[in-house]
């Protein structure tokens, strides 16, 4: 694979010098992107913090420079009186830091002067840096997001991307952290500014714009990604979406959710691999607790992680193979075995085999594959 042959630059030097030197195409790009993918907030240090903090570094600036003057002192000449005092050394640094410059104080010595070029002269850029540091944050602001966009889709490999953050989706994300996902390997797609914005606040990646467009999908990286989880409010937004990842990206694996049976074979068609209509869904669950409130959530408690059991899938241990069902530490409710499923009972399933995979129901979470 192209990605193979060349791996994506790792480490801080090597990201920042992928930024200066790619070429122009490449640049704009990332700018362009950097208008629709929004980065979770980082960490806010306080307003009044951080005019304290600026102060304090101001200060500082100036009790260095007044220190340097004075105990160059003997290089200086005042017009006034001939000397130079320690109030005199903090007035010539005030008027020479804040570019002021009166002149009534000033270097006559070869020492004196050379402090001024090679010392005072880069104080008097930090000091000034530091009093306009708010107006250069903001300017810096865009530039600051087109890095972290840049070193974002760079490492960006083998994600989760989610494609609505509606109620289906947020649920969808819950579990898929529930069983051990980071948050960095999970990017959200939605067409509306308000659900990007609840994904920031998740802590969450995220790209506005309309799904079934190719360009929006590859700013979510989609054509790297392992899994891709459709949620959409229409059944027709679903399946263009679909046929869309699908074309970017033959390998991951696209779960999708549909309100209606009858479009469940024309979104296999399309190029899902697991469909899962909402509607019958919700129907069944309705009927299985007016029969039976127990049945339902004991439903509800496998379905939701962190809340007793848990049913989950995993590959069969070296131990266990050849080995029983029955011998197995968990409780086996089917095998996977060739992309075909088999139920506890299943005769073909007496024994585990190398490669199956295993549908279990335990309290013990086991770490996401």
């Amino acid at each position: 694979m192209k990605d193979e042959e060349h791996p994506p630059p790792r480490g801080r030097i090597s990201i920042l010098r992928s930024i200066w030197s790619r070429p122009k195409v490449e640049t704009s790009d990332d700018t362009e992107a950097g208008r629709a993918i929004t980065m979770p907030a980082q960490a806010a240090v306080p307003p009044l913090q951080q005019v304290l903090r600026r102060l304090a570094m101001a200060i500082l600036v100036l009790a260095v420079t007044t220190l340097l003057v004075w105990l160059d002192r003997a290089g200086y000449n005042d017009n006034a009186d001939g000397k130079v005092d320690l109030l005199d050394a903090a007035y010539y640094t005030t008027v020479t830091l804040s570019t002021t410059g009166y002149g009534d104080i000033a270097p006559v010595s070869d020492a004196a002067r050379l402090t001024n070029i090679f010392v005072i002269t880069p104080l008097r850029v930090v000091f000034l840096i530091i009093l306009v540091g708010t107006t250069l944050e903001v300017l810096t602001e865009r530039t600051r997001q087109q890095v972290r966009v840049h070193r974002w889709r760079s490492r960006m490999r083998d994600h989760v991307v989610v494609v609505g953050y509606g109620t289906k989706g947020r649920h969808a994300v819950e579990t898929l952290l529930g069983q051990g996902l980071t948050k960095e390997r999970i990017v959200i797609v939605d067409p509306l500014q308000k659900a990007v914005d609840a994904a920031n606040a998740d802590g969450l990646v995220a790209v506005q714009g309309d799904a079934t467009r190719s360009k929006t999908l590859l700013r979510a990286e989609l054509e790297r990604a392992a899994r891709v989880i459709i949620s959409p409010q229409r059944d027709d937004t679903a399946t263009l979406v679909t046929l869309t990842a699908r074309q970017l990206n033959r390998r991951a694996s696209i779960v999708v959710a549909v309100r209606e049976d009858e479009n469940v074979p024309l979104l296999k068609q399309s190029g899902a691999d697991t469909v899962v209509t909402s509607s019958s869904s919700a129907g069944r669950l309705l009927g299985a607790s007016t029969a039976s409130p127990h049945v339902a959530d004991t439903l509800e408690d496998l379905m939701t992680h962190g809340r007793g059991l848990s049913l989950t899938e995993r590959g069969v241990r070296k131990d266990e193979i050849g080995r029983t069902l029955r011998e197995c530490a968990d409780l086996v409710v089917a095998v996977v075995r060739r992309k075909r499923m088999l139920d506890y009972a299943d005769p073909e399933a007496a024994t585990m085999q190398f490669g199956d995979r295993l549908i279990i129901i335990g309290r013990e979470e086991p770490e996401y594959l």
